[in-house]
């Protein structure tokens, strides 16, 4: 099996990890968003030996180690395969960019679409690497603000698959759900020029058939919060970090049978009792849960200015959604906050109802002067 330990410029998978300025980023792809008991405490055990101690959640439901070392790379990559979190073959991991509605029960739709979905990887055609799909066919959307290409949801009508960034998708019985969505993902393939990556981006361009547009998606939930859950327990990640000891304390002394994952900086403890638990958020009110940070330096090579201190401080003064960036590219945050602050040769520029990567309307600002320049509006 061929592997590549250092990838810059792409996204981290575990057989493809990325080169950070800790070391080796590898990113884990829980199957059907979820970890058992056994596989959580592993995990956990394996990001205190291998990476730097903590455990990363992504805003598109996956679960990183950091700070990995090129020597323990082989190592960690045995481990995880011991805990059946690895596909079979590298090409399978890069087509798995499922995201998956955490609520759902054994046997129903979400469940059975996603199974039905694994086994079909091999018939998707060729896609950019972060090309994915949502599976979120509960009794109406959750996942509608989560980056996906290809959307399964509820409708009036039944089940549809929906392209992004068409406002309707096309109603579709379930045992035909896979093959609709290989179908759409071989209409993009065919339309799209090498430079766009992403369906929303394509259908600027090309008309989407008028039979994908025929079933409006049912109004979308709100997102879930903190808190006692039918499943567990709901608890908050601050930025996404996890500290693999806290975690580990947390899933063997509440009774947790599983960990699954969410894209909201949020995973659910399955059969947890209520508990809190400092290093994890768990109140619905914490204005922490309204503000996304990267690493920042000197853990990216990318920034120039320290993130998660500053967003921590920020927080808890700001009643808005906040985004505290290392640099342009804001990996942290891919929807627009009311405030985002870039960092810029070691400075900060001002971001207003925008992205990372959109024109500031400050620039130079330094640390001490954030607080004050954000409330002034």
């Amino acid at each position: 099996m061929s592997v590549q330990t250092s990838v810059k410029g792409w996204c981290p998978g575990a057989f493809k990890p990325m080169m950070s300025g800790d070391g080796l980023i590898v990113r884990v792809r829980p199957f059907h968003a979820r970890l058992d008991r056994r596989q959580v405490l592993g995990l956990c055990d394996l990001a205190r030996t291998y990476g730097n101690g903590f455990l990363d959640l992504t805003n598109r439901a996956n679960l990183q180690i950091r700070g990995v070392s090129e020597n323990g790379f082989e190592p960690l990559l045995s481990a995880l395969n011991d805990l059946e979190l690895l596909d079979a073959e590298p090409q399978l991991e890069a087509r798995r960019n499922i995201l998956v509605s955490p609520f759902w029960k054994a046997g129903d739709d979400t469940h059975r679409i996603v199974t039905d979905l694994l086994d079909a990887l091999t018939a998707l055609p060729d896609l950019p690497a972060k090309f994915g799909f949502a599976i979120d066919t509960g009794p109406s959307p959750l996942l509608q603000n989560a980056s996906a290409d290809i959307r399964v949801e509820r409708s009036a009508e039944g089940l549809v698959v929906r392209a992004d960034g068409a406002a309707c998708g096309h109603a579709v019985p379930l045992d035909a759900i896979v093959d609709k969505i290989v179908e759409l993902a071989a209409w993009f393939a065919a339309e799209r020029q090498l430079q766009e990556r992403r369906m929303r981006n394509l259908l600027t361009r090309v008309s989407l058939p008028q039979r994908w547009r025929t079933a409006a998606p049912l109004a979308p939930q709100t997102q879930p919060t903190p808190g006692p859950h039918p499943l567990g327990m709901i608890l908050g990640a601050t930025f996404g970090q996890l500290d693999a000891g806290a975690l580990a304390r947390v899933v063997d002394t509440s009774g947790a049978r599983a960990l699954r994952v969410t894209p909201w900086r949020m995973f659910v403890l399955e059969g947890a009792s209520a508990l809190a638990d400092a290093h994890f958020v768990s109140a619905p009110d914490d204005p922490l849960l309204h503000a996304d940070a990267c690493p920042g330096a000197p853990f990216c090579a990318s920034a120039s200015v320290e993130t998660r201190g500053l967003a921590r401080a920020l927080a808890r003064d700001i009643s808005r959604s906040l985004h505290v960036s290392g640099c342009a590219k804001g990996c942290a945050r891919s929807q627009p906050a009311e405030v985002t602050l870039v960092g810029n040769a070691g400075r900060f520029d001002l971001v207003r109802q925008g992205c990372a990567w959109d024109a500031p309307e400050k620039s130079g600002l330094a640390p001490d002067d954030l607080l004050a320049e954000v409330k002034s509006h």
